[in-house]
Order: structure tokens, then sequence, then C-alpha cells
């Protein structure tokens, strides 16, 4: 049968169908397979299957091999391994189609067993070695990656450049990188893209220690100095790095300054992900005027590109911002958000205690099927609970069409323990455990919140010892704080001190900060002034430090003491920023700070507290006449 193509006008699609009995020849064929395999086609795929078993060419080798990618872009491996049984004489390429449409559908076990069965029939070629060392990769088998690269050597493919980056790759994934460089250093031929894998795979190591970030930052220099030119994926890779302190972020600058100077800030109107890779870099520099600087010079922005940015305001303490943007993603651009952004906005209706927009947001999710998303789910618990509706922060919890992970425990327990529900927190994380879900420090942090804010002492000490005996889990700082939290709200003062004298690690400003809070509660001026004097030290730019300690001495009238903080915090010139409050009316946020007259009704609400006031005055008068 015939395969004819007409144009829709409906739907601008290609659409086949059959007409006249005529014979097809393998070129014909071959191009039809292809065109399948580009409109995502498997009804063509199948008509051309039809048509190969009819006109006798199931040995054609062509034929054979492009069928057999064709069904495993339809993920269907059964189809594919029939097509292969089907060839008497195979040749190496239809070895490599079967073995990467394994790979493609995350069959790796498949493919190692059809590898294994290549290397007793014929050699494999670079291709099939540089698909296998990345299955290796990634399913991170060190024995089979290294088996590779010895094949590799004896049958002289490591000197190919695909192979050589596939095994660097391969060592990488297994956290083998004196491997790695050893390959790339005997490489006898390199590309950018030899460069590239050692540095996407430090970078994607996350937070890396000084040392180690130089001699990744010396590795990308040696690259230029050896006549390699950056491509927008090397630059890509070093972003997420280059922020923070330790002039990291000046590295983040150096590599703007690059893609600028060499023009490949020309494409950010097509590569988003670059545009997306320099927003988050100045977005967790604290530079959100920079972020949003690149945002708007952006020409094409979709949605990973609004929602890098949104993320940037959530991370940089501008909630409304947040929620401004989000709105115009949809106005301006007509775009939908996903599940990703809807994770990143949710943070921002939290920290507004916006129940509205949050209720729009989960509202949104059920609509779009988005639901059943569990990183989705956490982020509605804690907007929940922030927004002080603990019983919708249960809902979420308690529905039973999604699998909860440690994170969905951790969120509602922290939940529990922000509403001061201490009981309900324990069961919960008992509850949890019985689950078989290990604990994380999140997850304990969270619990021994709950139980200092109900004065469940005993039972937070039970959980901290438990961490060490039953769980192997070594105490972090904001663990420990919780404890000395514990123990001085309940005062035992000496008991906390000596917990923080026995720490397994070194007290934090967190440890100190809650041994400090416990003292003035307790009127212990002993522990107070040495809590002070320690986060002095370990804090000498923390403002809110010195306010406090300022305070704490105006209470007991030592007023030389007063003036001699207020002096430091002049020579050091520090200035404690002021607290803000707000309230929503009618979708509208309102701003107030102490004495603020910014306000555009600051007159009304100064005559209305003045009303109060006197009304407060007049009744505490009338209260001392009837005494």
């Amino acid at each position: 049968m015939f395969l004819t193509r007409t144009f829709s006008r409906t739907t601008s699609r290609y659409r086949y169908h059959t007409s006249a009995i005529v014979s097809l020849s393998p070129h014909n064929l071959l191009h039809l397979l292809q065109l399948s395999i580009d409109l995502h086609s498997l009804k063509l795929t199948q008509q051309c299957h039809s048509q190969i078993l009819t006109n006798c060419f199931s040995q054609n080798a062509f034929l054979t091999t492009r069928l057999i990618s064709a069904y495993a872009t339809f993920g269907d491996s059964i189809m594919s391994k029939l097509v292969f049984d089907s060839v008497h004489t195979k040749n190496v390429y239809l070895w490599n189609s079967l073995i990467n449409g394994y790979v493609k559908n995350h069959q790796f076990d498949n493919a190692i067993v059809l590898f294994r069965q290549m290397g007793r029939c014929l050699l494999p070629d670079d291709y099939t070695l540089a698909t296998i060392s990345k299955v290796s990769g990634e399913i991170q088998d060190l024995v089979l990656g290294k088996l590779i690269h010895g094949k590799s050597l004896r049958i002289g493919f490591v000197s190919d450049i695909v192979v050589g980056n596939s095994v660097m790759s391969m060592y990488i994934r297994c956290r083998e990188f004196g491997d790695a460089m050893k390959v790339f250093d005997e490489m006898p031929q390199r590309n950018v893209g030899s460069f590239n894998v050692i540095i996407s795979g430090c970078a994607a190591l996350g937070n890396l220690d000084y040392s180690l970030y130089a001699d990744l930052w010396n590795f990308f220099r040696r690259m230029q100095c050896q006549g390699y030119n950056a491509d927008a994926f090397t630059v890509a890779s070093l972003l997420p790095m280059c922020c923070d302190s330790d002039g990291k972020f000046d590295h983040g600058r150096e590599l703007h300054c690059y893609l600028v100077k060499n023009g490949l800030d020309l494409k950010m109107c097509s590569d988003v992900h670059m545009g997306s890779s320099l927003i988050d870099m100045y977005s967790r520099s604290n530079k959100l005027v920079l972020s949003r600087r690149v945002f708007d010079q952006m020409k094409s922005r979709n949605i990973y590109v609004w929602t890098a940015m949104i993320n940037g305001y959530v991370q940089n303490g501008a909630p409304e911002g947040a929620l401004i943007l989000f709105r115009e993603m949809q106005r301006k651009d007509r775009i939908r958000p996903n599940r990703v952004s809807l994770v990143s906005v949710l943070p921002a209706c939290g920290l507004l205690v916006g129940l509205m927009g949050g209720k729009q947001v989960h509202a949104f999710s059920i609509k779009m099927e988005f639901n059943d998303y569990i990183s989705l789910r956490n982020a509605l618990i804690d907007m929940y609970a922030k927004c002080g509706s603990l019983d919708y922060a249960r809902r979420v919890f308690d529905n039973g069409s999604y699998s909860k992970d440690a994170i969905t425990w951790s969120s509602i327990i922290s939940a529990y323990g922000l509403h001061g529900k201490g009981q309900e927190a324990l069961t919960t994380y008992y509850e949890m455990l019985q689950q078989g879900i290990k604990p994380d420090m999140i997850t304990v942090v969270g619990v021994l919140s709950a139980c200092c804010r109900s004065g469940l002492v005993d039972e937070g000490i039970s959980i901290y010892n438990s961490l060490t005996t039953e769980y192997e889990m070594k105490p972090s700082v904001e663990i420990c704080g919780c404890v000395v939290d514990l123990l001085g709200r309940s005062g035992q003062l000496d008991q906390a001190l000596d917990f923080i004298r026995e720490m397994p690690i070194i007290p934090g400003p967190s440890v100190w900060g809650s041994l400090l809070t416990a003292s003035v509660i307790h009127g212990n001026s002993m522990t107070r002034d040495l809590a002070y004097r320690c986060l002095l030290e370990l804090e000498p730019e923390n403002p809110s430090n010195y306010i406090s300690l300022s305070n704490t001495y105006a209470s007991s009238r030592r007023w030389d003491e007063i003036t001699e903080v207020r002096s430091m915090m002049k020579e050091r010139g520090l200035r404690k920023v002021p607290g803000i409050s707000w309230i929503t009316i009618s979708d509208k946020n309102h701003f107030f700070t102490v004495a603020d007259k910014v306000h555009p009704s600051s007159s009304s609400i100064y005559e209305m507290l003045d009303d109060l006031v006197s009304i407060m005055t007049d009744g505490c008068a009338d209260i001392d006449i009837l005494t």
C-alpha cells in the first residue's frame, strides 16, 4: 500500500492514509520512518513496518535500524527487540540502535545485557562504548565503568574524544575525580566538551569548599589559556557557584562580562537557560536589582526565566514583588504557570500571610491537575501553616492520593510546632517513624521546636538522645540550639550551660542566642552576660545583639554600659533595620514602621490612635477611682 501525504488546514499537521497499491523503495520507507520519528507518529511507524514486511525488506540493515529507533522513540522496547531478533545478520549499527533504545527508555539493565551479548559476536565501536560508559555513570557502577575504560584502551578507542568525554563523565558521576583528571590529562586531543565535562561535573556537587572551588576556577582559566573558548554551557555550569562570599560574586561578574565581550549575551533572546542562570546567580548574591536588569533585557522569556525571577524575589525577602511578577507572567506574556512556578510563589503567600492568594494557587493547581505533585503539596502545607490555617495544612497532608516523603512529614510537624501544638507534633513524629521514614535534621529541628513551645522537656531530650543511639545522626548547630532553648525555657540554665560545654560541635550564634533568651526570661545575669559576650565575638557586625544588650542594660539602669554599647555601634557604623508591620485590605498590602508618616492615610490613623489612647487613659482613671 502506498502512503500519500495530505495537509490538514484545521490541525496544521501531516496526515497519512493508504491509497494505490504500489511498491515503495527502501529509500522512500527510510524517509517515512524518519518522518514518523519527527512527527512522533506511532501509526505511521506501524504502517512503515507493514510495508517493510510486505515488500520483503525485513533484512535490510538500514530500514531495520531506523525501525528499531522509531519504536524506541515511542517507548515500545518489545517491538524494537522483535525487529532486532528478526534480522539474521546483525551489524554494529543494529546492535547500537537497540542498546540506545534501551538507554532512552531508562532500561539500563537490558542495555548492559545486550552489550555483553554483542561482545560475544563482534567488537563494539566508539558509539557503543560511549553509550555504555554513560549508562555506568547513570547507575554509578564503577566496576562496569572501569571495564568499559579498559575495553576502550584494548581496542584503540581511548583516543576518541567522544569516548574519552564519556569515560570522564562516568568517573565524575562515580565521584572518582582523580581518575577523571587522569583521563583528561592523557587525552591526545580535546574539545570544549572535554573541559565542560570536568567543570559541569564538579559544579554538580553544589557547595564546594574554597580550595576545590579555586582549583575549578584555575581549570577554567587553563581552558582559555589553551585556546578553547568557553561556550554558553561552560558559563551556565559555573554561574551557580559564583555567589555569596570569598570573592565568588566577582567571578560571576567576570563571567557575565565574558558573555558580553564574546557576544554570547546576544543569544539571550533564545538561550533562556543562560538568562535564568544569570538571574539565579545575582539573586543568590542578594543583588536583586541586577537580577531584574538581566530579566528586563531578555527579548524572549519562557516559564523558566519567569520562575527564576519570581524565586529571586522570594529569596531576597520581597514577596510582594514575587506576587506582582507572578500575575504579570500570566497577563503580559500569557504564560501559564507550571508546577515549579507554583512551588516558587507559595512561600511569598506564606511570608505575606496571604491566605486568599495561597488558596487561589491551590485551586489553580487542582484545576491543572498538579495537586499530586509532592513538592507542591509540601509547599502548600508550609504556606497554610504560616498563614494561620492549620486545619487546611492537615487536610492537604491527609490527602491519600499521593505518597509522603520526609519533607512532607517535617512540614506538618513544623506546622504543629508553629501553632504551639507540641503533643500533636510528637504524635505525628512517632507516626512517621512507624512508617519506616528516617528523620533528618529538618524533622528533628521541627519536633524539638514544638517541644520547646509546649514545655515538653523530657520528650525533647529523649528524641535528642535517640539521634546518636538509634539513627547514627550527628547533631547539628540548629539541633543543639533547640536543646539549649528547651532546657533554658524550663529554667534549667545550669544544665543548658553544661550541655553547651559538652556539645560535639562548636556552639554557634543560635546556641548562645537561645541561652541568652532563657537567661533574660529567668533573670540570670551571669549566664546572660556570658551569652552576650559570646554573641558579640561570633557576630560583631550584627546590630540586633547590641540593641538587645542596650535594652537589657536600660532595664537595670546601667547607663554607663548603655553609652559604651552605643559608642561601639557608632564606631562600627551599625544601625538596626526597623521592623515592618503590614495588613492586607482588598488585596492590597499596607506597610508601617515605627513613627511612620509615609502612608497616605497616616493623619487619619494617628487621629484614631489618639482617640484610642484617650479612651484607654480614661478607662484606667475610672479603675483607679473605683479601687
